[in-house]
């Protein structure tokens, strides 16, 4: 399925890409040949496949929520050099 010069430049200003003549036809043949692939592809018969978003299961690694217990104001300001009414103090940005 051979692309187009024309099409090829479509392409090319989509992408944003300057190529010389030489690159232009180096590009059109790889690009012919990529769709060339893609056709042979689009022959098989997958009437009989799922479909998938993946090749392989996927399992969630993640642990169940669960409550737990959390620190106190005084254990999480243990090491804040500077705190006020349980609360880090912070020098301003902005005057």
């Amino acid at each position: 399925m051979p692309i187009t010069q024309e099409e090829l430049d479509h392409l090319c200003q989509l992408a944003h890409l300057g190529l010389t003549p030489e690159e232009s036809e180096h590009m059109r043949e790889e690009i012919s040949s990529i769709l060339d692939h893609i056709a042979v592809l689009s022959e098989v018969d997958t009437s009989g496949v799922p479909a998938t978003a993946f090749a392989v299961p996927v399992d969630n690694v993640l642990r169940e929520d669960a409550v737990t217990g959390s620190w106190t104001p005084a254990a999480v300001l243990a090491n804040a050099p500077r705190q006020e009414d349980d609360l880090f103090e912070v020098q301003a940005i902005f005057d």
